[in-house]
This record gives structure tokens, sequence and C-alpha cells, in this order.
């Protein structure tokens, strides 16, 4: 009984060895694609009449592996907020959802326009804050968007 034992587990280990060779007779195995870098999000953001002088204007961010950059006030600010709505899922740039109530409310005449290309998508959105929605969607991106005077 000792003797089949010893037999079969010899058996069992020359096939698991046989297998194991199979393995690597091809050849060395594919080593493991390093991501490449990711193209940093450029955007150009527009401000008209929000009505704090220092915040009018067309501005440039940056956002990438090697640091936020561009001629927006708070580069860094802007790009960590646009991060954190990544990480939440957020789409930052999607409209106001076709019927969707909103208060009816005025937060005055600031417009902005952000073009440019975010996570490998392009981007071209407007901002107002005509009602409730649109005033919370321009919230939710500050500091991208200026605070603006009501």
């Amino acid at each position: 009984m000792l003797r089949r034992f010893a037999l079969t587990a010899a058996v069992s280990l020359a096939a698991l060895a046989a297998v194991s060779g199979a393995a690597f007779a091809d050849g060395p195995q594919p080593v493991a694609q390093v991501p490449t870098r990711q193209a940093p999000d450029r955007l150009t953001v527009t401000v008209t009449n929000s009505g704090v002088r220092t915040a009018e204007g067309t501005y440039q961010l940056q956002c990438g592996p090697d640091g936020a950059t561009g001629t927006h006030r708070s580069p860094q600010e802007a790009c960590d907020r646009l991060a954190a709505l990544a990480a939440d899922g957020k789409q930052p740039f999607a409209p106001v959802p076709k019927g969707l109530m909103c208060t009816m409310q005025y937060g005055g005449p600031a417009t902005a326009h952000i073009t440019g290309t975010w996570h490998g998508q392009p981007v071209d959105a407007t901002f107002r804050r005509t009602n409730g929605c649109e005033i919370s969607r321009w919230n939710n991106l500050v500091p991208v968007l200026p605070h603006a005077a009501p």
C-alpha cells in the first residue's frame, strides 16, 4: 500500500512538472505594458458679466500629470475640483437634464463658456445663472468658474 502511494505521488509530481514546463515552452511571456501617459486636460474658460471685475475674461487651464498651469487665477484649485468631480463619477460639463424642475430664481447675468478637452473628450459647455438648476451647476464648478455676484 505504501509502495502504491509513493508510485502515485511520483507520477503526479512528474505530470505537474511537465505541465509547468509546458507553460514556458513557447518562450518568455509578454511583459505587461506600462500605461502611456495621459495627455493633459486643456480648457479655455471665458467669463462675462459675473459682477466681479477681476473674474472677467478668458483663461487657459491645463491639468495634467505634471501639475496645473495656465492663466487661470487658481489653476491648482480648479484642477483639484475637476479631479474630485471625476473621482465621484460626475460629468461637470453636462447640461441640466431636459424636463428637470428648477426653482425660478435669477442668479444674475453671469455667463461662462468652456471649451477644450477633458479626459480625452471634447468640451463645449455654456453656463448661466438663470434658474436654480443653472446656479447649482455653476456653483458646482467653483473655482473653475468664479463666485459670481448676484
